[in-house]
């Protein structure tokens, strides 16, 4: 599933290809990929309107008109964006571009499979947090502090706080796992029995994570080869610190890897 370093990128192709340009028309082709108007209303209230700068919040794209409304997406599993040279005489489209933003100089074409996620037009701010629903503060702009004052209320498992949107908003599955293990935590430690340095710890690993899969300018996991999401899942997988084989678990409800040398799990600290 994309997260945040994901949406990140397809926020960089986004500001490359449809910022400060004019939207001739929207084109849908699965009306139910738009989840909270019609297919008609999205293309009435975006034609005609030039895009400003787009933001991403966690796992969101929000990109907003000048004075105008604006076009949110999720990408959900399989969600991506590509570019088409000329709305006049396009490459192919395939069957699962759901939505297609027409532009003068060439379209974006929202592909999406499985049809998770989706596109959402808001008119106003309002309209648009209510649609992204209480988001935490964004995964790569959040500091210490305010991550401390966050975790103190919470109990329960760690991977499942740190996937939880209104906690910090852009981490999914495989950035818990990379975060948990570079923190030496393991994924079914209950926050209770963490310590300060405990969560000082996990932070940092957030922090670190997050920046350099976002600075990694693409596919993040194969270049980062001394990282756990660079042999997670793989058969016979070992530990790329300690070389101990991986084990996998459930954790937060989701398939999850960690070394069982690295991540030692105190007895009095399982979720």
């Amino acid at each position: 599933m994309p997260e945040l370093p994901d949406v990140e990128g397809f926020r960089r192709f986004w500001a490359e290809h449809a910022e400060g340009r004019t939207v001739r028309r929207v084109v849908t082709t699965d009306p139910a990929i738009v989840r909270n108007a019609t297919t008609t209303a999205l293309d009435r209230a975006l034609r005609g309107r030039t895009f400003a700068p787009a933001v991403r919040h966690g796992k969101w794209l929000i990109s907003g008109t000048e004075d105008g409304p604006a076009i949110l997406f999720h990408f959900g599993m399989t969600g991506w964006f590509l570019w088409g040279d000329s709305p006049t005489e396009p490459e192919p489209r395939h069957r699962h571009d759901r939505v297609i933003v027409e532009l003068a100089e060439g379209e974006v074409r929202y592909r999406n499979m499985r049809k998770l996620g989706g596109v959402w037009l808001a008119h106003d701010d309002a309209e648009a947090n209510a649609i992204t629903g209480g988001l935490g503060p964004d995964a790569l702009s959040v500091d210490r502090r305010r991550f401390r004052e966050l975790l103190a209320p919470r109990r329960g498992g760690v991977k499942a706080v740190l996937m939880d949107q209104t906690f910090v908003a852009g981490i999914g599955n495989l950035l818990a796992d990379e975060i948990l293990w570079q923190a030496r935590v393991h994924p079914k430690r209950r926050l209770e029995t963490m310590s300060p340095e405990d969560r000082d710890r996990l932070f940092d690993a957030m922090r670190k994570v997050v920046r350099e899969s976002v600075g990694a300018h693409g596919d993040y996991i194969e270049q980062k080869r001394t990282w756990l999401l660079h042999v997670r899942g793989a058969p016979g997988a070992v530990c790329p610190r300690c070389h101990t084989p991986l084990e996998r678990t459930t954790a937060a409800g989701r398939t999850t890897w960690f070394c069982p040398s690295c991540q030692a799990l105190p007895v009095e600290a399982a979720a």
